[in-house]
């Protein structure tokens, strides 16, 4: 997400922090390569210029360039620029007074409306609601029978699905119909569209008459760049939007979506699609987008992420036996493999930690294809095996290659690296009593 952006900034920002005192003209040097990086971005040209105009005007402030740190005080105008930039505080959706709260999901066709509908209701449901999906798409082949798989995915009623008729008849249908099952949400899946088409916008606004929602939501891809900004004002002007989900923000996104649409529109970026997965979708938030652009970091959202993926249960188990001074084996350090997997690419964690620059991601050895190749490793071996790792000899250390795919020089770095760890964390289980105290509290540590 924004790699090119960040790297980019990350470089004319890196030069600020480097000099002792910055003149007018290295100011006006450094942001001239800030404008060429956000326009590379595809980020709307008025929305740069103006972005610009505002850093500018801050940072030739006296307190600024005569500071004893000029360069921070530049990134931090920087931040607070593209936090504004952004849409600042995050937008709460709007909640019915009395339930169903509906939401509406347009957008052009190939945008990931259906995908991203099912990630809403299963966003929803993790929070303790009840959502409910409609299919409201007769147009495109089989756009209903994939919203109807999603659903039964993660457990989530479709109460109506296109059966001839119109759009607006069976979207208040399918209201009444949650209404009488209980349901707290109610997820219109419009058919895909092109704002220019005006048949199809005009049904669009008589939907929207028939049912009311309480927030129409705009789908749009995010690698679409400034077209995306001219693809949100058609909808804007004729149905009203309440909020944007940008998705593909996973992939190769320049940035020019995100950075332009509240900025020409006022339109808050609510969701952000990060993957493919039901769970890889994450609430939009101002600042800490800001801090990922600039290289900053992300630990807040890495949290959420643990949260909503990790088994709780099973990561108390593992510290348990860590810190228990048990015996951690080969099925334990698949376990936690599979729980790293879970919160998505290692790479992609990596980026939320602060401190960590795409140069460094570089130079490390985050190739997703060598965790499966670790765990097909030890999914080659027997129960007895990954309970007792000092039982593998050279044959069997030579079928698990076999077994597995991979040359037996790659077993045997696995077992020496696992060696090493269960050898370190013996010794965390031994100190953990001494730093935690009697009694299991930190007073040690404090006094």
């Amino acid at each position: 997400m924004f790699e090119r952006l960040s790297d980019r900034l990350d470089g004319v920002l890196g030069n600020f922090r480097q000099r002792g005192v910055i003149t007018d003209r290295m100011l006006k040097d450094g942001l001239r390569e800030v404008r060429r990086a956000l326009l590379e971005a595809d980020v709307n040209y008025e929305v740069a210029r103006d972005f610009l105009a505002r850093v500018e005007t801050r940072a030739l402030g006296e307190d600024v360039l005569s500071s004893v740190r000029p360069g921070d005080q530049i990134v931090k105008i920087v931040h607070d620029e593209l936090v504004d930039l952004l849409g600042s505080a995050p937008v709460e959706p709007a909640e019915a007074a009395v339930p169903p709260t509906v939401y509406m999901l347009v957008g052009l066709q190939g945008s990931g409306k259906t995908t991203t509908a099912a990630k809403l209701a299963r966003r929803l449901k993790v929070g303790g609601d009840r959502p409910a999906l409609v299919a409201c798409d007769p147009y495109r082949p089989a756009a209903a029978d994939q919203l109807e798989t999603l659903a039964k995915a993660i457990d989530v009623p479709l109460v109506a699905r296109p059966e001839g008729g119109d759009m607006p008849t069976l979207a208040a249908a399918a209201l009444d119909e949650a209404r009488r099952a209980g349901v707290t949400h109610v997820l219109l899946d419009m058919a895909g569209r092109l704002q220019v088409d005006e048949e199809l916008m005009d049904e669009l606004r008589r939907v929207k008459a028939s049912v009311r929602p309480h927030e129409v939501l705009l789908v749009a891809d995010g690698m679409t760049g400034q077209e995306a900004v001219r693809i949100a004002r058609g909808f804007h002007d004729a149905v009203g939007l309440t909020g944007v989900i940008l998705t593909k923000m996973d992939g190769d996104a320049r940035g020019g979506a995100a950075l332009s649409i509240f900025g020409v529109l006022g339109v808050p970026i609510r969701f952000v699609g990060v993957g493919e997965r039901p769970e890889d979708l994450t609430a939009f938030d101002a600042r800490r987008m800001a801090g990922r652009i600039l290289q900053m970091g992300d630990i807040v959202g890495l949290v959420e992420r643990a949260q909503q993926t990790v088994d709780l249960d099973e990561t108390a188990r593992l510290e348990e036996k860590v810190l228990g001074g048990g015996d951690f084996d080969l099925e334990d350090f698949l376990r936690s493999i599979q729980q790293i997997q879970k919160m998505g690419p290692l790479k992609g964690l990596l980026k939320m930690i602060p401190g960590i620059k795409s140069g460094m991601l570089e130079q490390t050895d985050v190739d997703p294809k060598r965790v499966r190749h670790l765990e097909a490793i030890i999914l080659s071996m027997t129960p007895v095996e990954r309970k007792n790792p000092q039982i593998l000899n050279g044959s069997r250390r030579a079928r698990i290659a076999r077994g597995s795919g991979r040359p037996v020089h790659e077993v045997n770095r696995l077992l020496k690296q696992f060696k090493e760890m269960r050898k370190m964390m013996k010794q965390m289980g031994k100190l953990a009593p001494q730093l935690m105290g009697k009694g299991g509290d930190l007073s040690r540590l404090i006094g």
